[in-house]
């Protein structure tokens, strides 16, 4: 497990971040449900909804992956920002600066990070903790700054192939790229559990067909198919 670093953020900082996520909700974000207007309240004010908050480590009861960061889980799998739009993982919003908060791998396996990555990686489990028989991928993404600087760990470089990780390694840090510098998301970590294609390749991790329910893998309720109305939270 990585050591959790104590950052001390001056305000204006958490100014900039706050703007940051509010900017992410009022251009992608769509107010469908209570849940999603308590989420879209705390972008606007951050002191709301401190008992939400969830820490990097945490194991939800007899589910296999912890959680990878430190923060408030806003958007969920099957979320809609805009219609026709499913969201095929979960975000993790800090409220903090691009490259403050760290994220740990979920779970062990073997990482990739394809020569164009510029905020992600990929981990390929070969045996998945739910159902041993098929092989899983657990992607990461948003980890650079709006112009592209990487937070990626260096010890996984573009290019990077099937290097073995423990659950808890070092990943990188939160960050806002979009790979658009003029269009910015807020500070968070995208993580969504992708499918194989039965040929020891994952699937595109934007179509939401090709990704699993994260809910059982967590232990929390992440299925906005049946969780409308509250934040998943576990201690």
């Amino acid at each position: 497990m990585f050591k959790k670093p104590i950052f001390l953020i001056a305000l204006p900082v958490v100014a900039i971040a706050a703007a940051g996520l509010f900017l992410y909700v009022s251009n992608h974000g769509s107010r469908n449900g209570p849940r999603t207007d308590l989420i879209y309240n705390w972008f606007r004010d951050q002191s709301t909804l401190s008992e939400y908050w969830m820490s990097s480590g945490v194991l939800c009861g007899d589910a296999p992956f912890m959680f990878p960061t430190n923060g408030l889980v806003g958007f969920i799998w099957d979320d809609s920002f805009r219609p026709g739009h499913r969201h095929s993982g979960l975000d993790i919003f800090s409220g903090t600066a691009p490259g403050v908060t760290p994220i740990a791998a979920a779970y062990p396996g073997y990482l990739t990070r394809q020569p164009d990555w510029v905020s992600t990686v990929i981990i390929r489990v070969p045996q998945d903790p739910l159902e041993p028989a098929r092989q899983i991928w657990v992607y990461y993404t948003h980890m650079a700054d709006a112009n592209g600087n990487s937070f990626v760990a260096p010890e996984f470089p573009q290019g990077t192939s099937e290097v073995f990780v423990e659950a808890g390694t070092f990943l990188g840090y939160q960050g806002n790229y979009s790979g658009d510098p003029n269009s910015p998301v807020g500070v968070h970590l995208h993580i969504s559990i992708v499918k194989d294609d039965g040929f020891g390749n994952f699937l595109n991790e934007l179509d939401i067909e090709n990704t699993y329910d994260p809910s059982p893998y967590f232990g929390m309720p992440l299925n906005a198919n049946t969780n409308t109305d509250t934040i998943p939270f576990c201690r």
